[in-house]
């Protein structure tokens, strides 16, 4: 290469490196503000995770110190002075339902199940309660519209639902459809061991034969 030739091209390169120098200083603060961002985001993610953790731990000491009183009066008053963010109503709430008297307990639950902003898991679990706790308090066709929304293919709760629009049968007088619906619930594969151990018992008392429970783990 001529010396022309090689003094073009360390010209050319000398003003290259000026233009990134010059474009460095005019929009190197971004990149600055990128990195400040970033580790001011991630100690911020931080900071909120240790105060979900501090809250947790915090709502789970009262509950344990509350459940540890030794009557469901007392336990109730306790779970009521429990602080509770809004992931935690919801656990507070079906604690609640659990210790207090009846009346109490059925309020709470409907507070519960109809509450938007609570998560569908919850609310359907006191829906579920709800049913079992009214019992024959609540007309049957109240309580199978609430159940029959719960045993939708796919819900959390769908057998336990089904077995008790089972026992709906059984008060109804239709003992021969309980049994079968009873039977069909021995042998869904998404029933639990508990379940299927308490329908076979019912099946026994209602004069039925349990049939064989199929194996959860089968194909």
């Amino acid at each position: 290469m001529s010396n022309p030739d090689s003094f073009i091209d360390e010209v050319t390169e000398e003003v290259r490196r000026d233009k990134l120098f010059a474009m460095f200083r005019k929009y190197g603060w971004i990149g600055a503000v990128a990195v400040i961002l970033i580790v001011g985001g991630t100690a911020f993610s931080e900071w909120q995770k240790a105060q979900a953790a501090a809250r947790a731990q915090s709502f789970g000491d009262a509950v344990t110190v509350a459940l540890a009183k030794p009557t469901p009066a007392e336990r109730a008053a306790a779970l009521s002075t429990v602080g509770a963010d809004q992931g935690q109503i919801a656990p507070k709430a079906l604690l609640l339902a659990s210790e207090a008297d009846k009346a109490a307990a059925i309020a709470d639950l409907q507070s519960l199940a109809t509450d938007a902003s609570q998560p569908k898991i919850y609310r359907d679990l006191a829906a579920l309660r709800l049913v079992m706790l009214q019992g024959k308090d609540q007309p049957v066709a109240e309580r199978r519209q609430s159940l029959e929304a719960l045993s939708v293919p796919g819900e959390a709760f769908r057998t336990l639902a089904d077995e008790q629009l089972a026992y709906l049968l059984v008060e109804e007088g239709k003992t021969e459809d309980a049994i079968k619906a009873l039977g069909d619930l021995m042998q869904d594969q998404e029933a639990p061991a508990g379940l299927r151990a308490r329908v076979s018992q019912m099946i026994t008392a209602l004069g039925g034969t349990p049939p064989e429970a199929k194996d959860a783990n089968a194909g």
